[in-house]
């Protein structure tokens, strides 16, 4: 066993020499990455929060009742959103938002077109489930440290690891979605001199839309679950209280603001899932 322990393969030191290469040699990148990012979420927050509370309190009301025509979910809209006001959360909850709304955006816009890419090209998510595996099992912190290194601290790194973190699920909701659709539906789709790009659009996305929305809500969640991680490396938001709140064993800030992340989760996860489907099963 000795010269097994003794012959150790360097792949942290290969892992760290990439890093310092990338640091050296495109930090320009790294760094207008890190300021288009961060004036777009910071633009957002700004807006928000010029917005009065209880106005964009009414708008958001006013956009799921559009959406899903249901008193129950407006009512419970409004409740959640003015018992965090009064707890005193409201900024911190527009920081977390406005985190959750670019990371998952970045999530769908890459992980859905990668998800169908893989489902018409079966060779192509042999390549990538094993990076998907990695990318959802690794520890957070482990990639934390090189997007720190990156992109420095503030909002940024938070939202890489993020998205690290979160993409995997648009991506394999949308590979079963589409590649679950029957047969037959796209026979008769052939038969009818539909286009490859016409079964897409008409067939295959249709079909998939519930699995492709569970893994919209599936993204959020996962997104949610990094606002902690993400407060670490200085991002604003709702981890930061969290984070004080476990420095100095508060028990009371460490609840409301942990109620105040399930809040966000619960009413995402009501306001994005579709009117009336279910997801299917793969």
């Amino acid at each position: 066993m000795d010269w097994l322990t003794e012959n150790k393969i360097p792949l942290g030191r290969w892992i760290k020499d990439f890093v310092d290469f990338l640091n050296d040699h495109m930090a320009w990148l790294f760094d207008l990455i890190s300021a288009v990012l961060g004036f777009l979420i910071d633009g957002l927050i700004d807006i928000m929060q010029w917005v009065p509370p209880l106005l964009l309190v009414a708008i958001l009301a006013a956009g799921a009742f559009w959406l899903h025509r249901s008193w129950k979910l407006v009512a419970l809209i409004v409740f959640s959103l003015l018992l965090i006001i009064n707890l005193g959360y409201w900024q911190e909850t527009i920081e977390t938002f406005a985190l959750v709304v670019f990371a998952t955006a970045i999530c769908m816009l890459v992980g859905v077109p990668v998800g169908i890419a893989s489902a018409h090209r079966p060779s192509v998510y042999t390549w990538i489930r094993p990076i998907l595996d990695l990318m959802q099992t690794i520890p957070t912190f482990v990639y934390l440290i090189p997007t720190l290194i990156l992109f420095g601290l503030g909002v940024v790194p938070g939202l890489i690891s993020t998205v690290i973190f979160a993409i995997p699920a648009p991506i394999r909701l949308t590979y079963l979605g589409v590649s679950s659709v029957p047969k037959p539906l796209i026979e008769a789709g052939e038969a009818f001199g539909a286009t490859k790009k016409q079964l897409l659009w008409k067939v295959e996305l249709p079909h998939a839309m519930p699995t492709i929305m569970a893994g919209l809500t599936q993204c959020i969640m996962l997104s949610l679950s990094m606002v902690v991680i993400a407060a670490l490396v200085g991002a604003d938001g709702l981890g930061k209280p969290v984070v004080r709140a476990l420095n100095t064993v508060n028990i009371a800030k460490g609840f409301e603001a942990g109620l105040a992340i399930v809040i966000v989760a619960i009413l995402l996860d009501r306001v994005c899932k579709q009117r009336g489907r279910q997801p299917q099963e793969g």
